[in-house]
Order: structure tokens, then C-alpha cells, then sequence
């Protein structure tokens, strides 16, 4: 076996894809980022390809910048799944303790979180990921991981995340035409959360919103678990389109005025700044208020968190999370978006940036890398070999993958 293995997260994103490569020295354990780039996204909207050809170009070229500054050949990747074709569901599955001693085993558990998926799907949906909740066995309640623990009747209560099957095999076609193999494709908030969530914010009950280009993505977490996660059709790509409709200007114009001059809140900002156009683009020869173009951003913002509001009402989280608002992704760099969101949610708020790593690069610590980031995370915390445990394994439950997927981790470990 080598002694290094290299793990690439590749983000497939509407306005940019963004791989990382980490390299983990399995007799040290050491995981370290090695490599990271950016490249501009084509073929995307919203989150999904209406363009293979574009998109695998955009793929490949973030793939060549990243082997050029590592100088290490991409081969396979973990990739992100977004879009709002994403919808989450809670099931329950119970099955009966097969060994005589009434031990639960591996294939026990396997077969329980199987049943759980004894559910109608439509036939342009698929299974993405089996999340399992807590456990019952012979009506003991709240148990994480039941290995090992004796009983006649055990359940479990999962979290089901469905994918549309023809933007998943889109998305796949277009890694593969770009050379790579898939290790796992993974919902792109849980991605992100595995770089930026501490432990204790899982446990207290926290909400990780992905503020994208294309679309806004959120996760909550409480007791350590997922217990929601959706996908918003709208995002800060929106607030650029709004710009450039307020301002008749061009869409390049807009986004550089969002990147240089936009805020959040029209009190933060002096009423009589003005912007003046000609400076960002030749052909333009228009002044305006620096507090409109802020009105505008503050509008959509407005629209946006009261449609995670409006999520976190269906679960009844709304000003209930002790941990919070985690904010990454592009959007999380507007000045004055976490008080926004502070006031708009009434919860705490912080920037989320990948923590749970190690690296030299720079660009890697902002919150738009949070999901790249989350990926090489993912991979080396559930890959075979990686020294992941059963309870580990069982949140790695995948697609089509689901119940294969771990027996495969388990036949690791045999002769």
C-alpha cells in the first residue's frame, strides 16, 4: 500500500469550480492541502449543467491548474451536488435482531438503515445520501450507534436526501468526460460542513447557509445530526442581475460595483458617496448614489433569509438554534451580511471559514472554499482504509451506493 494518498474535492459551482488536492501520510496520519484553484464556471445555472461541453472545460481547467502547483496527477475526486432539485424527507425503518444472543451486528444495522428506504421515490428521483438519526432498540430511544448492544427489535430514524436523476447523471457525465472517477458525490452544505462546523455546534443545534452564486443552500444540525437540509433557487448572482438592472449597466459592470462598493445595510454607508461608473468600465459615463446601489443588494438579501426563514419554520427551528447561523460561500464576503443575518434571523451569526484543516495556501481559509475544502474532509474521514469507524461509515451511506457501500467498507477488514 502507498504511503500517501492524495484526496481531491472538486466544487462544482454556478460561478466558479474550485478543486482542492490534500495529500494524508498513513504512517504519520498527517492531512494537509497541497493544492488549490479556481476557474471560472461555464455550462451552470443554478447550480446545474444546461451545458456538458462548457462545463467539462471549466472542470478540466481547474483540474490542470491545481496538477500544475502540485505537480500530482487527478485521477478521482469527491464532487458536490447542488441545484433545487435537492429535497430531504424523514423515514423509519425497523427489522428484527437476526443472532440468536440478540447482539446487534454490522449486517444488522445495514439491513435496519435499509428498510428505512422501503419508501416511494419517483422514477426521475434518486437516493443521494441515508443520513441515520438515532436508533431504537426494544423501545430505548436515542441511541447513536447500537454495535454490540443486545435486543429483539431495533429501528432507526433517517434523514433521506433525493437528487434528480438526470441532473446527478449530467453532472457525472461531465466529471468523467473531464478524466476523473468518482469517489462520492456529496450535497455541497454537508460538504462545507465538514469544514467548518465544530463538534459542539452540531450538538447544540446550528444551520450552515452556502450563500452561492446560483443558489442558496442550507443544513441543520442538531445532536450531532442532520435534520434538514434544502436548496433555495436563488442567489447572490441575483443580487449582481438586480444591479445591473437598477443601474442600466452591464452585468460585468454590476459585479464589479457589488465587489467594490456593495454592503448590506443603507445606514452603514454615507448617503452622499457616489459611484462613478466610467472608472469600472470606459463606456460608461453615469454617476450614481453608492446608498441606492446598497437599497438594492438589501432588497434581495431581504428576499433571500426569509426564504431560510421560512425553512427553518418548517421544522420548527426559527430563533431556536443556541448555535446559530454559520454563512459561507461567495456571498459570506458582503460586508455586513452577518448582522444582517443576526437581524433577519434572530439567532447568532458567524462567518463560517474552513477550520478542520491544515495548509499553506491562503485562498483555502476563505468562505468560498468551505466546501472544496469540506470534500477532501469527507474523503479522508469515510474513505476505506482511512481509519473511519462503523459509526463513521454509516453517515457515508450513498446513493445507489447505500447498503453496498458499506458492506464494501466492511469486506476492507476482512482476509
Amino acid at each position: 500500500m502507498a504511503k500517501e494518498q492524495y484526496i481531491v474535492g472538486v466544487d462544482v459551482g454556478t460561478a466558479s469550480v474550485r478543486v482542492v488536492q490534500a495529500k494524508l501520510d498513513r504512517e504519520t496520519g498527517s492531512f494537509s492541502i497541497i493544492g488549490a484553484s479556481e476557474a471560472p464556471s461555464f455550462g451552470m445555472r443554478r447550480g446545474v449543467i444546461v451545458d456538458i461541453e462548457e462545463a467539462v472545460s471549466a472542470i478540466s481547467s481547474g483540474l490542470e491548474k491545481v496538477e500544475r502547483m502540485t505537480g500530482v496527477p487527478v485521477t478521482s475526486a469527491n464532487v458536490s451536488v447542488g441545484g433545487n432539485h435537492i429535497s430531504s424527507l424523514s423515514s423509519h425503518g425497523v427489522i428484527a435482531v437476526s443472532r440468536a444472543d440478540g447482539e446487534i451486528s454490522e449486517n444488522d444495522i445495514v439491513r435496519c438503515i435499509d428498510a428505512s428506504q422501503a419508501i416511494s421515490i419517483p422514477s426521475n428521483k434518486e437516493v443521494l445520501h441515508v443520513f441515520p438519526k438515532s436508533f431504537t432498540l426494544d423501545g430505548q430511544t436515542g441511541i447513536k450507534d447500537p454495535l454490540g448492544m443486545s435486543g429483539i427489535r431495533l429501528e432507526v430514524d433517517t434523514i433521506i436526501v433525493q437528487a434528480g436523476l438526470p441532473f446527478v447523471k449530467n453532472l457525472t457525465k461531465a466529471i468523467m468526460q473531464a478524466g476523473l472517477e468518482i469517489e462520492d458525490l456529496v450535497l455541497a452544505p454537508c460538504a462545507a460542513a465538514e469544514s467548518v462546523l465544530k463538534k459542539r455546534q452540531k450538538d447544540l443545534g446550528v444551520c450552515l447557509v452556502d450563500l452561492g452564486a446560483g443558489t442558496t443552500s442550507l443544513a441543520v444540525y442538531e445532536e450531532g445530526d442532520l435534520l434538514h437540509t434544502a436548496v433555495l433557487p436563488i442567489g447572490c448572482s441575483h443580487i449582481t442581475n438586480d444591479i445591473a438592472i437598477g443601474l442600466r449597466c452591464s452585468i460585468e459592470t454590476a459585479e464589479k460595483v457589488k465587489l467594490q462598493f456593495g454592503h448590506c445595510d443603507p445606514k452603514a454607508v454615507d448617503k452622499n458617496e457616489e459611484i462613478n461608473l466610467s472608472l469600472l468600465d470606459k463606456s460608461e459615463d453615469q454617476a450614481t448614489s453608492r446608498q441606492y446601489v446598497v437599497e438594492i443588494i438589501e432588497a434581495r438579501l431581504e428576499e433571500i433569509f426569509s426564504m431560510i426563514s421560512g425553512e427553518l419554520k418548517k421544522i420548527q427551528r426559527d430563533g431556536k438554534l443556541p448555535a446559530g447561523i454559520v454563512l459561507t460561500g461567495g456571498g459570506a464576503n458582503l460586508p455586513g451580511v452577518v448582522e444582517f443575518s443576526k437581524k433577519h434571523l434572530r439567532l447568532p451569526s458567524v462567518l463560517g471559514t474552513p477550520e478542520n484543516i491544515t495548509t499553506i495556501i491562503d485562498r483555502v481559509s476563505g468562505p468560498s472554499f468551505a466546501t472544496a475544502a469540506g470534500l477532501v474532509l469527507w474523503g479522508n474521514k469515510y474513505s476505506a482504509g482511512s481509519g473511519a469507524n462503523f459509526g463513521d461509515a454509516l453517515k457515508n451511506i450513498m446513493s445507489n451506493k447505500t447498503v453496498s457501500g458499506v458492506r464494501k467498507w466492511l469486506k476492507s477488514f476482512l482476509p
